[in-house]
């Protein structure tokens, strides 16, 4: 069986908030809203400087684009992503290439109040990796949901749940079987700038494995003629970790654009 560096590393492609920019006020308010009625396109980068177990770092690279759409009577958000892996290999040294895409399309429920963002809906993993250590070799589905809450201005709130398994692929690779809960809170500093904790905590229900990272940053909106543009940086710290190949601590940021 080839080793799996990091599983809880991977799953991370299925969530990482989509922290996305939204109209003055209001759009700072809106400005983290994964559920946002609108296009957009995402460059994020999460560093895990250590991971337990192991004397090593690694890296993650996402692309990821977001768009709504109407269907089966109602409204849906697409949310794709592709990560670019860098990931520490068996016999030393590091291994750099695309990793597994990540696709879920949520129904977006009508929750009577705008300010509130609720939806849900299937996720598929497919194993797109440029190189088997890179990806799970496995075809996973699952169900992403996601809550947003602006009532307040001044702080927003919510999370991203996740889970995924493998129904198909390589029976040489480990089976896939994850969760991730994402809960995010944001604090308008005024003027575009914000406080932000967006830590992804994993849960590997194959080998027990998991992580419990907090973290804390900052970031800025700024709005174009053509664009709301969304960057950000923020170090995370693991309060809690189990089983090797768990992120100890890292960095995530990114600048994102809402069209």
């Amino acid at each position: 069986m080839k080793p799996n560096y990091g599983a809880a590393i991977a799953a991370l492609c299925a969530v990482g908030c989509t922290v996305s920019a939204a109209n003055a006020q209001d759009s700072l308010a809106q400005a983290n809203n994964p559920l946002a009625n609108t296009k957009a396109l995402n460059f994020q980068n999460q560093y895990f400087g250590e991971l337990s177990g192991l004397d090593e770092d690694a890296n993650q690279f996402y692309l990821r684009y977001a768009q709504p759409f109407s269907a089966f009577g109602g409204n849906w958000l697409m949310r794709a992503t592709l990560p670019v892996n860098t990931l520490p290999q068996a016999g030393g040294g590091h291994e750099t290439g695309i990793g597994d895409f990540n696709v879920f399309a949520a129904y977006l429920f009508d929750m009577g109040n705008p300010a509130i963002s609720f939806g849900i809906g299937p996720q598929i993993s497919m194993p797109t990796a440029t190189d088997d250590a890179l990806g799970s070799e496995k075809w996973s589905l699952g169900f992403a949901n996601v809550l947003f809450n602006a009532t307040n201005p001044k702080f927003q709130w919510g999370y991203l749940l996740t889970w995924q398994t493998s129904v198909a692929g390589n029976d040489d690779r480990a089976d896939v079987n994850i969760g991730a809960f994402q809960p995010f809170g944001m604090y308008q500093l005024g003027q575009g700038w914000y406080l932000r904790s967006t830590g992804v905590w994993t849960y590997d229900f194959e080998t027990d494995s998991y992580a419990v990272p907090i973290g804390l940053g900052i970031g800025k909106v700024t709005q174009t003629d053509r664009a709301i543009i969304n960057a950000f940086i923020e170090p995370q710290y693991s309060i809690a970790t189990g089983g090797d190949g768990q992120p100890e601590w890292g960095i995530f940021a990114g600048i994102n654009f809402q069209f």
